[in-house]
């Protein structure tokens, strides 16, 4: 096979040559031995005869020999058999020869040309010269030999490369690659191209192998950004390390040709070199420092990318990064001037405060607004271009807000919008303009009658809402006189606090009330003042003992009286009266007896005094009987007045006296009764209607108050008159009594009738022999009573005589 490897590599002038001494050679192994040569085509089928061996050896015999094909040849594998023929005869002992028959194989274009390498890469510089460089390629074997073999190759249609045909020493063919135009990797890197060869065989055959031309990059090619110049916006403010733009530069070269690296160019300012941050690797730009819109507003920065190429190149770009403004400044408040304090009553439209405001931001940032709180008495009025003029819109009144803390709020127009406040405080200085104010209109003071001189009755203190010299208040009594009496007299008044005192001590049966007015002055200039009226009233004590006025005692307490004994049941013994010049609660007077004789004998009523019989007298009962009754006030403590009567039965004598007196006298005192009645009531009655004519007149008018205080409805005035005698009592009682004329055996008249309130009387007991004409004993008692208010009498008194 080696062998066979070797011939097929041999020119076919080699080959000839070859065989030549391999025939001379057979010739001397052979000695005596012929060599026959026989050529066979190795396409010939099997069990072909190959020679006719008798015929062509050219020995006689009976015998004859064919060679014949046993399986097809393969001349590529053996391409001649060397056979030894041996001839025997019959004979004994046996006798042979022999011949050397050698076949040779006959070529047929069986094969086709192959390449070792069916894939073949090439490497070539994009760079290289047209022509000037050859790369060979693996040639195409085929096992066929003379014009079987290759001969000749073809390149697949290439507009950069072409082939070249060579043949070798032996004779064989090879192909050289030839670069025919210019190479740009960048353009097509790779160029695919088909080699096929062909054989001269008849017909021929081909083989093929692909050819990868790689185009070897070279830095051809320099660095470019997708735009010449790049503007971006930023927002001041921007956090650090904030992407501001991402550059990106193309090489179309490769490997370390292509690999960039980013910087700032000599032309790129420091300040900008130190707000943003270029990565050298990525080209990303970031920011470094802090972005003020109100400091740089535009920075203009050049970016060069460089390869690393062994000849470097690179290329640049140029970077306008403007910067936008946030609503990051607040806006500004500036009080360029401001009056405080100032009077309460300031002018309307006076300028209090001049402001202005401004804002660093730019556009709807940069617009401000100014604003104070509603329902102020003031308001802004813009004077000038971001000035505030701050005027006073309604009066002022430092009684009701003293200072006023007006802050100023400026707001812009940003989203969202920045605000910025200023508080002033305005401080309102005091005018008189108010005049002291009492809490109350009407003051109504009680005072405890036997007050101690010098107590305190209350205390008067006004109130000024001025401040200062405004504010402190002198208080006075309004003088007025009563019964010649100066107020000044009976109170006194702390000038600097309004402690009202009693200078006296009051009597309530004398003076039951006093009215007049209080002062208030304060020390603002012009001076204000109001005054306030007092009512005092003098409120009982229960000071006065009830007084017994009948029945009528001319020496100590015991009074004596006679009775018939034949006095039926129920009878009026006695009346006891008792006033008390107190007031009405207090001189309410019950009465109950505090010994009795005989307590089932007589009976006391305990609010009229009256002393009746229960039963009649009998045989049994003494004849003198003492019967002591105490009159009581409703006063606390109570007060009292004692009374002892003495009564002694009698029988005939006042019988006898009693039947020849009582009818005339009955008759005659009726009749003058009558006649005093008539007059009575008939001047009451018109003292009563010009008293409601007068009231209906006051009433329309309404008068200013007296100067004279009139006493109140529930008041009583009780007072001794020394025009009058001891024996005469004046009161005036709130409550109702019964009006009864009675004469007793010792001529004293008791008198008890209903009042109206606020009406005088005078009760006058005057004992028998007063001057009076005495037709009996049982004359009538004189009744005298003055009115010194409204009086009217019950028009069915009772009278009851005895």
């Amino acid at each position: 096979n080696k062998s066979m490897d070797i011939f097929r590599e041999m020119t076919s002038y080699g080959r000839y040559v070859l065989l030549a001494v391999l025939v001379l050679f057979s010739f001397v192994q052979s000695g005596s031995t012929s060599v026959t040569h026989y050529s066979i085509p190795e396409e010939m089928k099997e069990g072909s005869v190959v020679a006719n061996l008798a015929n062509d050896l050219r020995r006689d015999g009976s015998k004859f020999a064919e060679l014949i094909l046993k399986r097809n040849l393969d001349r590529e594998q053996q391409s001649v058999h060397n056979l030894i023929l041996t001839a025997e005869d019959g004979g004994t002992p046996a006798r042979s020869g022999t011949a050397s028959v050698i076949v040779r194989v006959l070529d047929t274009n069986d094969n086709a040309p192959k390449f070792e390498k069916t894939n073949m890469n090439v490497k070539i510089l994009e760079n290289s010269p047209i022509g000037s460089l050859r790369f060979s390629v693996s040639n195409a074997v085929d096992p066929d030999v003379g014009s079987n073999s290759v001969k000749t190759y073809h390149l697949s249609e290439s507009d950069f490369f072409t082939i070249e045909i060579q043949t070798g020493r032996d004779g064989s063919k090879f192909a050289d690659l030839i670069l025919k135009k210019s190479l740009n990797r960048e353009q097509q890197a790779v160029h695919n191209l088909i080699l096929t060869a062909v054989d001269g065989g008849m017909p021929s055959s081909s083989g093929t192998a692909s050819i990868i031309v790689h185009v070897l990059d070279t830095n051809d090619n320099a660095p470019a950004f997708e735009k010449d110049s790049y503007q971006v916006n930023v927002l001041e403010n921007s956090p650090i390390g904030s992407l501001v733009i991402h550059l990106n530069a193309t090489d179309l070269d490769e490997g370390s040709n292509a690999d960039l690296q980013y910087s700032y160019s000599l032309y790129t300012s420091e300040k900008a070199q130190e707000t943003f941050y270029l990565n050298p690797i990525t080209g990303e730009i970031t920011v470094k420092g802090m972005l003020n819109y109100e400091d740089v507003k535009l920075y203009d920065m050049e970016i060069i990318a460089t390869d690393k190429g062994d000849s470097v190149l690179s290329g640049q770009c140029k970077l306008i990064i403007n910067v936008e403004d946030m609503n990051d400044n607040h806006p500004e408040i500036s009080i360029k001037s401001f009056k405080s304090p100032v009077n309460e009553n300031i002018e309307l439209d006076t300028v209090i405060a001049v402001v202005s405001v401004s804002d660093k931001d730019s556009g709807d940032n940069g617009i401000v607004d100014l604003k104070i709180p509603e329902n102020m008495p003031f308001k802004l009025r813009e004077s000038s271009d971001n000035y505030y003029e701050l005027v006073v819109s309604e009066s002022l009144d430092r009684e009701k807000v003293p200072e006023y803390d007006i802050t100023f709020t400026v707001t812009d127009r940003g989203s969202p919008p920045l605000s910025d406040n200023e508080t002033m405080t305005l401080e309102l200085l005091d005018v008189n303009d108010n005049v002291p104010q009492f809490p109350q209109s009407f003051y109504t003071i009680r005072v405890m009658e036997n007050n101690a001189p010098g107590a305190l009755l209350s205390s008067l203190t006004a109130f000024d809402p001025d401040l200062h010299e405004n504010q402190y208040l002198v208080y006075f009594i309004i003088e007025k006189e009563i019964a010649n009496t100066s107020m000044s007299m009976l109170f006194s008044i702390n000038p600097e606090n309004g402690n009202l005192y009693a200078l006296k001590t009051f009597d309530y049966e004398i003076e039951k009330e006093f009215l007049f007015h209080i002062e208030a002055r304060d020390s603002g200039s012009p001076p204000l003042s109001s005054n306030v009226t007092v009512h005092i009233i003098i409120v009982d004590q229960n000071d006065n003992a009830p007084v017994i006025v009948s029945p009528w005692r001319a020496h100590g307490s015991v009074v004596e009286e006679k009775i018939p004994r034949s006095t039926d049941k129920g009878s009026l013994v006695a009346k006891v009266i008792a006033l008390d010049t107190d007031s009405v609660h207090n001189s309410r007077i019950t009465y109950q007896f505090l010994q009795v004789t005989d307590a089932t004998l007589f009976s006391l009523d305990q609010y009229n005094g009256e002393i009746r019989t229960m039963r009649m007298f009998s045989y049994r009962d003494p004849r003198h009987q003492r019967l002591v009754v105490v009159a009581k006030d409703n006063g606390q403590p109570a007060l009292s007045a004692t009374v002892t009567i003495k009564l002694s039965t009698v029988e005939t004598a006042v019988k006898a006296y009693s039947d020849m007196t009582e009818m005339p006298l009955e008759y005659d005192i009726f009749s003058d009764l009558n006649l005093y009645l008539v007059i009575g009531l008939g001047s009451v009655s018109f003292l009563l209607l010009i008293t409601i004519l007068v009231t209906i007149v006051l009433k329309c008018q309404k008068p200013k108050p007296s100067k004279t205080a009139a006493p109140c409805r529930n008041s009583v005035i009780s007072e001794r008159n020394s025009t009058i005698a001891d024996s005469t009592l004046v009161s005036n009682d709130a409550y109702w009594y019964s009006l009864f004329l009675a004469e007793t055996r010792k001529g004293k008249l008791v008198v008890r009738q209903p009042m109206p309130k606020g009406s005088r009387y005078i009760v006058s007991s005057i004992p028998r022999g007063t001057g009076l004409t005495d037709t009996s004993d049982s004359a009538v008692t004189k009744v005298t009573v003055w009115h010194c208010c409204d009086l009217s009498l019950t028009t069915s008194p009772l009278y009851d005589y005895r």
